[in-house]
């Protein structure tokens, strides 16, 4: 018996060759196995220099997390940085499973750059060595500690936002909820960049991106299948592990929300803002045409990519000087 694909949204022309591309370098879906190799090779890194060549001020703090580990945070802001300013907290992606504090960081940079604000990234520990809930209650210590902290980092703590792409969407959506119901720091803003909210696997566009584009549908159930076990797909599994699964959604900050219309994570984000839009909290939306998965980090020349970040940055620059 033969099954029939399911019709799809088709890759944008320029980054359809340039997925091309990447497949013939590396393979576009992850496995388990792979996950030692692909730790080996950090995904983002500046040195000193450029980061100082940038203008900014770079240092490292080990903090508490979950149950009274030590996990460190970097704290990034201008050299000429004076007073209180905003506060950015980010959480990275890596699909729960890679990736450290400093993925993804370089859309990020500029808006401390543009705004005078102040960067605090997380070092949270992964899965499957430290299943849920450990990531997402490290990100919320972190957050914590920023808040508590403050005054000595240069930060306004009326004006935190939180950030993250990926599996760091998903957790900062998740630190977001915590901090809501533990009463927590008031967020002024959440920036989810197509983030990784549902561990159900139900949805048309993961059908739909069973074998293709990046983080696919198997990458995808590897990811959570890590983080929950056994629980995966369960009614065990809470609310800040996988935020598609909350049904009140009041009292949260505003939200921007992008993903690709080709990638798996289309259909849970856009019923996350959706759902955000039904509870009374302002969302901002964007479904980028043709784009796969992270097209933005690993395609950034791209047409399509200059405007999704540059999106994300205006979004952030109102919210901002408001």
């Amino acid at each position: 018996m033969t099954t029939t694909a399911l019709p799809r949204p088709p890759f944008d022309p320029e980054l359809e060759v340039m997925l091309e591309a990447i497949g013939q370098q590396i393979p576009l879906t992850m496995t388990r196995e792979m996950i030692p190799m692909i730790r080996q090779v950090p995904p983002f890194a500046l040195t000193p220099e450029e980061y100082d060549a940038m203008g900014l001020s770079v240092r490292d703090v080990p903090i508490t997390g979950y149950e009274g580990a030590e996990i460190l945070v970097s704290v990034i802001a201008r050299k000429d940085h004076t007073g209180t300013g905003p506060g950015i907290y980010h959480t990275h992606g890596g699909g729960m499973v890679t990736g450290d504090r400093f993925a993804g960081i370089q859309h990020v940079l500029p808006w401390v750059l543009d705004n005078d604000a102040v960067l605090v990234t997380v070092e949270y520990r992964l899965a499957p060595e430290h299943p849920d809930p450990t990531p997402v209650e490290d990100c919320y210590a972190g957050l914590l500690w920023t808040a508590e902290n403050a005054g000595e980092l240069g930060i306004d703590p009326d004006r935190i936002l939180i950030t993250g792409a990926s599996a760091g969407g998903g957790l900062a959506a998740g630190t977001a909820l915590l901090a809501r119901d533990r009463r927590g720091p008031k967020l002024i803003g959440q920036v989810l960049v197509y983030p990784m909210i549902d561990d159900r696997d139900r949805t048309i566009s993961s059908q739909q991106y069973e074998d293709l584009g990046l983080w696919d549908r198997t990458s995808n159930r590897m990811g959570w299948s890590c983080l929950l076990g056994d629980r995966v797909g369960t009614d065990e599994v809470s609310i800040y592990a996988a935020p598609a699964r909350a049904t009140d959604l009041s009292g949260l900050p505003p939200a921007f929300i992008d993903c690709g219309s080709a990638e798996v994570f289309r259909d849970e984000d856009v019923a996350y803002a959706s759902a955000l839009w039904a509870a009374g909290v302002q969302c901002e939306l964007h479904v980028w045409p043709g784009g796969w998965h992270g097209f933005d980090l690993a395609a950034p020349d791209t047409v399509l990519a200059k405007r999704m970040v540059a999106a994300r940055r205006d979004w952030v620059a109102r919210l901002l000087s408001d």
